[in-house]
Formats: C-alpha cells, sequence, structure tokens
C-alpha cells in the first residue's frame, strides 16, 4: 500500500473499489466491518492511516441505510486514527432525490445525509451523476460530481442504430439527453411529460418531438423499480417508435421486481455502470460498463493537485453524426 494515501471500502461494492485500486497500482487496505447480532455497525482499521490521505469507496445503495452507516463508521474510525484528509468516494448518493419539500411536514434527508457525512470528519466527497445538481449546495466540504456520459457514450457509440432518436424520460434529464445526443451520435432530444403517481408508479401524458420510425436510446441517471422506462417504452411504442429500443443509465438499483418491468421484446440493451454492485446475473440484455478508470483518474488528479477540467477533456468522446 501506498505510504501517501490509502484506500478502503465497507460492503456495498468492494469489487469496484478493487478495480479502482488497480487503475491506482495500490491495493485495498484491510479493515473489518461487522455486525453484532442486534444490528449494531462494529468497524475496525487492519492498515494504519495516521497522516495519510483517505479514500473510503462506498456507494449508499440498497440496503442504504446499513451502507450509508457503514461509511459513516469507516470515516470517524479514520478521523480518530489521525488520518490527515478523507474523501469519501459515494459513487451512488441515496437520497438525491429528497432534496426538496413536497408539504409542510417532510425532511429533506439530502441534506440530512450530508451534514452526518462532514460530521465524522470527511472533507471532501466525490460521487457520480447527482440526482439534482443542487445537493452540492447542502456541503460545506467541496463536492466533485463526476458525469459517466462519456464511458457508457464509448460503449454504445458503435451499437445504436441509424436514425436514432436520444429520449428523456423527463423534463429533469433533458440536459443528460442533450450531452448524449451531442457527445455520441449527433441525434434528436425528445422529451417525455410524466406525472408521479406514488413513489413507485409514474404516469406519461405526452411525448414531445417525433419518433414515427425511429429507434430510441432512453437514458437516465437511475433505474430503481423500472417504472419509469418501462412507461417510457409503452409510450415511445405508441407514438410509433420502431421497436428497437436501448436504455442507458448511471445507477442500476434494479429492486422490486424491475428486471420484469424491463424485461421487454422491444428492448434490445440495457446499459448501467457498477456506481451500484451488480445485483442482476444472466441477464442477457444487460451491460455493467466500469466507471473504475474515471474515478481513479479522479483519484490520481486529488493526489497530484491536478484539475479535474483536464480529466474531462481526456474523457470527452469526438462528435459523431
Amino acid at each position: 500500500m501506498s505510504d501517501d494515501f490509502a484506500i478502503f471500502t465497507g460492503t456495498a461494492n468492494p469489487a469496484l473499489a478493487r478495480m479502482i485500486a488497480r487503475e491506482l497500482a495500490a491495493r485495498v487496505a484491510d479493515c473489518v466491518v461487522d455486525r453484532y447480532p442486534d444490528g449494531n455497525v462494529a468497524v475496525q482499521l487492519l492498515d494504519s492511516v495516521r497522516r495519510k490521505e483517505v479514500f473510503l469507496v462506498q456507494p449508499t445503495s440498497p440496503p442504504v441505510n446499513d451502507h450509508l452507516l457503514e461509511l459513516l463508521a469507516l470515516a470517524d474510525a479514520c478521523r480518530r486514527s489521525g488520518a490527515a484528509r478523507i474523501t469519501a468516494i459515494v459513487p451512488f448518493f441515496s437520497y438525491g432525490r429528497a432534496d426538496k419539500r413536497h408539504g409542510r411536514r417532510e425532511p429533506i434527508m439530502a441534506r440530512v445525509v450530508a451534514d452526518l457525512l462532514q460530521v465524522v470528519g470527511i472533507s471532501h466527497v466525490v460521487t457520480v451523476d447527482l440526482h439534482t445538481p443542487q445537493i452540492e449546495g447542502f456541503f460545506h466540504a467541496p463536492v466533485d460530481s463526476l458525469t459517466a456520459v462519456p464511458t457508457l457514450c464509448r460503449a454504445l457509440r458503435d451499437r445504436v442504430p441509424a436514425n436514432l432518436a436520444v429520449v428523456s424520460p423527463d423534463v429533469g434529464r433533458v440536459g443528460m439527453a442533450t450531452r448524449y445526443a451531442e457527445q455520441c451520435f449527433g441525434a434528436s432530444v425528445v422529451v417525455l411529460h410524466k406525472r408521479r403517481v406514488s413513489g413507485s408508479e409514474t404516469k406519461v401524458t405526452h411525448v414531445v418531438g417525433d419518433v414515427s420510425g425511429r429507434a430510441c436510446l432512453i437514458v437516465d441517471d437511475m433505474i430503481s423499480t423500472g417504472g419509469t422506462v418501462a412507461e417510457s417504452i409503452t409510450a415511445l411504442l405508441n407514438a410509433g417508435a420502431r421497436p428497437e429500443i436501448m436504455v442507458a443509465a448511471t445507477h442500476g438499483l434494479f429492486v422490486l421486481d424491475a428486471r420484469k418491468k424491463l424485461s421487454h421484446p422491444a428492448v434490445s440493451e440495457l446499459f448501467v455502470t457498477d456506481t451500484v454492485n451488480p445485483v442482476e446475473k444472466d441477464w442477457p440484455q444487460l451491460r455493467v460498463i466500469s466507471i473504475a478508470p474515471l474515478i481513479a483518474g479522479a483519484v490520481k488528479r486529488f493526489l497530484a493537485d491536478g484539475s479535474l477540467g483536464e480529466l474531462y477533456e481526456e474523457s470527452r468522446p469526438a462528435v459523431t453524426g
């Protein structure tokens, strides 16, 4: 292990942590993450962190609260063991949709999580494709929100059919859909208007743009239950789209019956990254693209006091027509 920095991971996605360490020609430091019979989290660092730069790789993926507590416990252990600085690499930031109050008596859980991370000594947060950019404002510590769009574009670029429409499943993802269209395909952007019926159910009300006779690429920051994507597929087919649909999302949570909803005959391929440890196995349409090189590139620049702007320029694919 390097004398200058240490990488630790909890149980959320140790495979990603090992891949990041491999990109850095390092290893994941040793620690024990355990639970008492009553469910309490127990953490012990087995490698020294005194005066070292520490990187904690831990997405807060399901089970969200268990993985969040592991991250807090690891950070507190590092702080109490004399770490010089603690950076939390949280590829998937949970509670991202809880960034505002819809009524008078609701918490803003994204802010609560931000406060907790800082209280335990985390002085820098790295994440990937936050659900809403304003979450950065909940932190006093610096936040670097990387994007998986170039990584996914490289995987998609030679596989998409001609006459493609890039589809944003709601107004909030228009910016992301535009980046896909510009960086990879030179395609037009179609926007779906939806209304949320419940926490797991949405209804598409309008298709804004022409999809008649065209193949479609639906893009999103996350797929949770798959309800939004399933509704989008139905709406696009009803609007005349070819039954040749691809889906790309940064975070593949796939909870409840998401696989059943997304196993539609019109879906040829589904691309996600490994920000969340893949839980689905033997799914022929699923392609998991590693985000480890992107995160490792950011860590290299942090250690060298370099600019992340250079990283984005290096990872930007050429625009194709």
